[in-house]
This record gives C-alpha cells, structure tokens and sequence, in this order.
C-alpha cells in the first residue's frame, strides 16, 4: 500500500512563488508543512516501545549474505558468549565455504549451506532450528528478508539502512508489532567508543540540558564503487535523491536527545547541492554518460523536535573531505565534538572540584586541555564501554564497535531485556531517506515526520535506561 503524502496548497505557493514563510510573510503565521499518513495500528496489534521477547538461552543464528561485512560478523559471534551460526547463506557458494571455514578456525560446528539460488535464503529462514536472522546483503533486498524471516517467527538483524520506503518502514513495523519479534537495525555507531563516553556524560549531567545535535557520513566512495555486486550502490545513488544512508549520523544524535523515549521528532527540511563528482567519476572511469544522476553532491537536513531541539544531518559520499561522522552535541552547559578529534568544551562550573588543575581557569570559550579531557573521558567512560572495551578491540570491527553491538544484541536476547535499539529506532533512523526526498522534490519544503510509535513516543522516561543491564 502506498502511503499517502498530502502537499497544502498554500505551501505549494510559498514553494513556487519563493515567498517567506512565519511573520515575514505578509505578517501573517504559515504553519503549513507536507504530511504524511500514519495508518492505524491494526485491531489487536500492540505497540513495542521497551519490548523484552522471552528469554534464550542460547541465540541460532542464521545469516544471509557474506560479502563485504558477513564474514566479518561470523568471526564476531564466535567470540559471544551463547551465540551459535547454525546456518550461512550467500548466492556464491565459495562464500559460504569460506565463512564455515571461519567457524573451524574456532572448533565451532560446520553450520548448514544454503547458496545458487536467489531465493534460497528462503530455505534458511524457514528452518525451526533458528532464533534470529541477521541480513548483511544489499539495501533492495533488507525489507523481503527481515519480513519473510518475522512471518516464519524469528527475530531479525538488519544492515543499514534497513529501508528506503515509508510503505516499507511501516510493513517492517507492523510485522514486528504483529509477530512479537524483533526487527533491530545494525546501527554500529552508536556502539563507538567516543559516542558511549559523551552519552554517559549526557545522562550525567555533565553537559546540562542538550538542545542542539549533529551527525552524518562524510565518506568519499570513489575507492569502493566498484566493489559492489552488480554495481548495485551506485545504481541506488544514481536514481535516488535525498539523504539515503543517514543512520550513522541519526543513530547516535537520536540517542542523545531520546527519541521515542520521551521526545520525538516533528518535522524536517532537507536541501542539496548539485551532482558534480560522481557523474565526473562515471565519465573519467567508466566512459558513461549521466546526465540525471539524483543524488546530491551534499545532502542537508534539519530536525526540529517536539521539546523544541534541534538535529542537523549530513550526507556526501562524493566530495574529497577526510571521513567524518559529524557528530557533535551541544548542551547548555558544555559542548562534544569527535572529528577532526575528540575534543570537548565545559562550563568552569561544571567540572568537579579535584578532576583537574586550575579549573578555574577555564574558558567555555575554547577547548578543555588535553590533559583535562583525557581525565574526563576516562571518568565519563560508559559501563559497556568499561566492560567490553579491552575484548572489542581484540576482536574488532571498525575499531570494536561491531563487536560490542553483536555482543549486546545477543546479551538482550538471552537476558529477556529490551533491545538498545528497536523497532521504532530502525523506523526513524531509516525515514530521512523518503522524508528527505520529500522535501527536496518540493523546494525544501518542510515535511512532518511520523509518529511511528503511534502515540506511544513518551512512555519510557529517557535513554539512560538502556545499556546498563
């Protein structure tokens, strides 16, 4: 089903005409904005905000998908407690030898091999030996697999972004919603080591009240366009506009400002700059000609919250700037930023007495010391991050946070807890792709984003509550 965007028409002649909206506009308050349906929770169906599924003692996994990051993740669940791969699927089968060879390496047992046909992952998913599918594959296929493997009643992992559609967003939500089964996103940044520290320091306190964050995936792909089977990334990039993979930025600014769990998300305008560098790559390294490429230069998006906060979210896989993930939090008693480095900027008052020399001396117009720094990062250090640290970096993945959000999906599950992330998480992290797409194709026009909780977006007090058990 289609869901319906409803464009006022006053809005429409703002667009058109480039008026000005609010007081400027002929002194008179515009407050349209493009809508977009939330359909109704279907009879009988419950909402799943801080839902704990029966507890497993130990988690069968079967994974589809041993490209670029799956045999990666097979190395990871080797080092979980409680965490078996009982099945590997892949289209190649080479791939799924490969990966049982990993499991060998560690003495696990041979997991089952399913590869040659495009749907046989289908056969994977209706084993009853499984507890949790987890789907490291390309974007188009996220959605088939995470509802297919819901409906045979197994909890599911989703690379990122888990969808690109709101018709797709919500069939993931009412499936979950329906089954009773998990459908968690693999959003590994939030499981980074600077993000833990400054969440912790949020739900400390140290930063005061945060009203402003920032994230993005500043990340010049020139290096890896041509890795991608069947080239399908840079077809995606080519006909879609809009902020298409937002989620590393949304992810950790999400959780900073406790979206669904007691404020949410209002509304959003994106903008973007016009295509030059891959259609210049496309040309120089391909002799192909696009004149129609859809997907900006550099996307930008700006999030107003129902607590009055704000989120801004960037997106460039063209330009040549150095990798950044943009985030960046703003309280009113002191300020986080990780790129170029992490650095962090503190109210005089808000540092405790002994945790460092002459803190009087403090400007909260520069930069703490570095020893300073060094002195609260190391206190402000999450329990997680405390507990996992030394292990996760062993193991690896992107510097150990793949491990850490592995690991933590598993603890959950055996533990009967709510997920880190969930459901509704997935949902808004995901939405800026159509949401952004939106707004772009109408002038920048803001557009509302859904309550994809249903009304449930202040039941659970803050984030604080997760990652402490």
């Amino acid at each position: 089903m289609v869901r319906r965007v409803v464009v006022l028409a006053s809005l429409m002649l703002l667009a058109l005409t480039g008026c000005k909206s609010g007081s400027e506009a002929n002194g008179e308050m515009v407050s349209d904005i493009i809508v977009t349906e939330v359909p109704e929770r279907a009879a009988g169906q419950e909402h799943m905000v801080n839902f704990a599924a029966p507890k497993l003692k130990t988690v069968r996994i079967g994974m589809i998908g041993l490209g670029m990051r799956g045999p990666s993740a097979v190395d990871r669940f080797c080092n979980i407690p409680g965490a078996e791969i009982v099945a590997l699927c892949d289209l190649h089968a080479d791939r799924v030898s490969k990966a049982n060879d990993i499991l060998a390496k560690y003495g696990k047992e041979k997991a089952a091999e399913y590869s040659g046909s495009e749907d046989a992952w289908k056969e994977l998913a209706e084993r009853d030996d499984l507890d949790l599918i987890y789907i490291v594959t390309d974007w188009q296929t996220h959605v088939p697999m995470a509802l297919y493997a819901m409906e045979q009643g197994k909890h599911v992992a989703i690379e990122v972004p888990a969808a690109h559609t709101l018709e797709d967003i919500w069939s993931l939500i009412d499936t979950s919603e329906r089954t009773r089964k998990h459908c968690m996103m693999l959003e590994n940044c939030v499981y980074d080591f600077y993000e833990l520290t400054v969440l912790n320091m949020v739900h400390q306190g140290l930063l005061g009240d945060i009203v402003y964050a920032e994230g993005g995936y500043i990340h010049q792909l020139e290096d890896f366009w041509n890795y991608y089977e069947g080239d399908w990334r840079m077809e995606f990039n080519k006909q879609h506009r809009g902020d298409i993979y937002a989620t590393h930025g949304m992810g950790p600014a999400c959780q900073v400002l406790d979206i669904h769990r007691g404020d949410k998300m209002n509304y959003l305008v994106s903008m973007d700059a016009e295509p030059k560098s891959i259609p210049a790559w496309l040309k120089e390294n391909r002799n192909e000609e696009v004149t129609d490429f859809q997907n900006g230069q550099h996307t930008l998006t700006l999030i107003k919250t129902e607590k009055g906060r704000t989120i801004e979210i960037h997106h460039d896989v063209a330009t040549p700037r150095p990798y950044s993930r943009q985030y960046n939090i703003a309280g009113t008693k002191g300020y986080a930023s990780k790129y170029p480095m992490p650095l962090l900027a503190l109210k005089g008052e808000s540092i405790d007495e002994g945790v460092a020399p002459d803190h009087e001396n403090l400007s909260a117009h520069s930069w703490l010391p570095k020893e300073v720094q060094q002195k609260l990062f190391e206190k402000y250090k999450h329990p997680i991050h405390t507990e996992l640290e030394e292990i996760a970096k062993q193991v690896g993945g992107h510097g150990g946070m793949d491990f850490i959000m592995d690991y933590r999906l598993i603890y959950c599950l055996r533990n009967g807890l709510p997920l880190d992330m969930d459901v509704y998480d997935m949902a808004e992290w995901s939405a800026l792709a159509p949401l952004s797409a939106i707004s772009l194709e109408h002038h920048s026009a803001p557009v509302q984003v859904p309550d994809f909780t249903r009304g449930y977006w202040d039941i659970v007090d803050g984030y604080r509550h997760a990652f402490v058990e």
